[in-house]
């Protein structure tokens, strides 16, 4: 299985021992929705930075600013996804894969 740069260890949450995880044809789709999972969650912590911030001037303030915040807020949640992330997508690949064999025949 190769999974690029990311590496799983094989200990939940709790510490206990999880298999190693087997192929399956889902591994791609699992591990594209555990990364969109850890943009999603960065951009809500990112955008919550933001809240409050008060902007002065001529050329702040105003809707198209708040627009752009959350844009922004979303771009640095995926970008920080991407790079590696502070580590939700490994855990929620993990929980994925783990429930995939639970269900598989």
């Amino acid at each position: 299985m190769d999974l690029g740069t990311h590496t799983l260890p094989n200990i939940s949450i709790d510490g206990s021992q999880i298999p190693t995880p087997h192929a399956t044809n889902n591994d791609a789709a699992a591990r594209k929705a555990a990364e969109n999972f850890e943009s999603f969650f960065l951009s809500q912590i990112i955008g919550s930075m933001f809240t409050g911030l008060k902007t002065d001037g001529m050329f702040g303030g105003g809707p198209g600013e708040a627009i752009y915040r959350s844009m922004m807020g979303e771009e640095f949640g995926r970008a920080a996804a991407r790079s590696g992330g502070i580590g939700i997508a490994d855990a929620v690949y993990r929980e994925i894969v783990k429930l995939q064999e639970v269900k598989a025949p």
